[in-house]
């Protein structure tokens, strides 16, 4: 069995040397942005999950190495535009693609992402490609569902939690799930262990979400790597903030609306007011609840999987190593 570590330097080398070579593609306008966005770094997270998934069942985790930067490249894809929707301009603590070069750059060069991703994936020799190119497909359809429920949500005051929850499903977890189980349908295992692993990442990658929102509010600039508070700052429907709006007493919710509905505001005193609101009624505390519940979920999801515990251990250390980050 590889260890994470190992993986990390397979996918980090894999991901350099392919965005070298989109240096010599021309327009350069159109591949120096892509360039730029795999360089700038990132947890690689995906890809590992995808190899990781792989060497459950095979050694030859090179045979999945095209799946791994198919899975980076479409995941940065949806960063890119991501960026551009929420119109964020740090990412990783560098200029976020769209501030670098342009708007325009951006969103042409994150659809030409979008299909080189398609083009590592179809480099795939393995028997069972097309199941893993229609999870692929399904996959990347149902992250642009998500991404339009969260600019739905933008425009309502009552969205619900369980609303939330299946926002974030499609948005962040689905991809997840999909590395995981497309590195178990290349490596031709059961159906049933690929389907646990698909169920393993769902849950994780609820978890991993929930805790990106808390850090987006309570962590540490300097290591989450984006600006705090920027879900505040949008009004983004997130869990604490449904929950304040749902446990909030009068006077709490009315400051809440306020702070919503202005549109003139020092962004530093609105982060700080709506922060202190949230630590007032314990959104906190209810958001890690439910970071920990889905968390253990996985971690029972895991165990359930007809593997010696030795093998599924990289998976395990990983899946606490990201509930336990702080960027």
């Amino acid at each position: 069995m590889y260890s994470v570590e190992e993986l990390q330097k397979i996918v980090s080398e894999a991901v350099a040397l392919r965005s070298k070579q989109l240096l010599d593609k021309k327009p350069v306008e159109l591949y120096r942005p892509i360039h730029y966005s795999l360089e700038m770094g990132g947890k690689r997270l995906r890809p590992v999950l995808v190899l990781l998934a792989y060497n459950l069942f095979d050694e030859e985790i090179e045979k999945a190495v095209p799946a791994a930067l198919a899975i980076e490249v479409f995941h940065n894809f949806t960063l890119l535009h991501d960026d551009i929707m929420d119109k964020a301009d740090v990412r990783r603590n560098r200029p976020t693609v769209h501030v670098k070069f342009s708007e325009n750059h951006a969103i042409l060069s994150g659809d030409a992402m979008a299909f080189e991703a398609y083009k590592y994936l179809l480099e795939s020799s393995a028997r069972r490609l097309p199941e893993a190119m229609k999870l692929f497909t399904d996959t990347a359809i149902e992250v642009c569902e998500g991404q339009q429920y969260d600019m739905d949500f933008e425009n309502r005051p009552d969205v619900k939690e369980e609303e939330y929850l299946n926002m974030i499903r499609l948005k962040t977890a689905v991809l997840l799930a999909c590395s995981l189980k497309s590195g178990a349908i290349l490596a031709d295992s059961p159906k049933a262990a690929a389907d646990q692993l698909y169920e393993f990442g769902i849950n994780l990658g609820l978890a991993f979400q929930l805790q990106d929102d808390l850090l987006d509010t309570f962590g540490d600039q300097e290591t989450f790597g984006k600006k705090i508070g920027g879900d505040i700052l949008a009004n983004k429907k997130t869990l604490l903030l449904i929950n304040a709006l749902e446990h909030a007493n009068p006077e709490q919710r009315a400051l809440l609306m306020e702070w919503i509905g202005k549109e003139d505001f020092i962004p530093e005193q609105k982060i700080q007011a709506v922060t202190q609101i949230y630590r007032e009624i314990g959104v906190k505390e209810m958001a890690e609840r439910k970071v920990d519940d889905y968390f253990n979920r996985a971690i029972r999801i895991l165990g359930e999987l007809e593997l010696e515990d030795v093998v599924k251990q990289p998976l395990r250390g990983l899946a606490e190593k990201m509930l336990t980050r702080k960027n």
